[in-house]
């Protein structure tokens, strides 16, 4: 199983701190980006899976998806 880097922010919490609001559920910091690690066998499995921990009808944004290249210190 490999391992991907996976970069995601939330749409609705940015709209809202662009407008000085703040959203009803989520804190602010959801307007950044979060770097997530998460392990699967492709591109497509670190999708899926990450899209419904973080669904798109909820605001949240898939910015990129990268494989972690294996470092000799590890």
């Amino acid at each position: 199983m490999a391992k991907f880097e996976v970069v995601v922010f939330n749409e609705e919490v940015r709209q809202c701190v662009q407008e000085g609001e703040r959203h009803k559920v989520l804190s602010d910091d959801w307007a950044d980006l979060h770097y997530l690690e998460i392990n699967a066998n492709d591109e497509t499995e670190a999708r899926s899976r990450i899209q419904k921990k973080y669904p798109a009808d909820l605001g949240y944004v898939i910015e990129s998806i990268n494989p972690v290249l294996n470092s000799k210190f590890e």
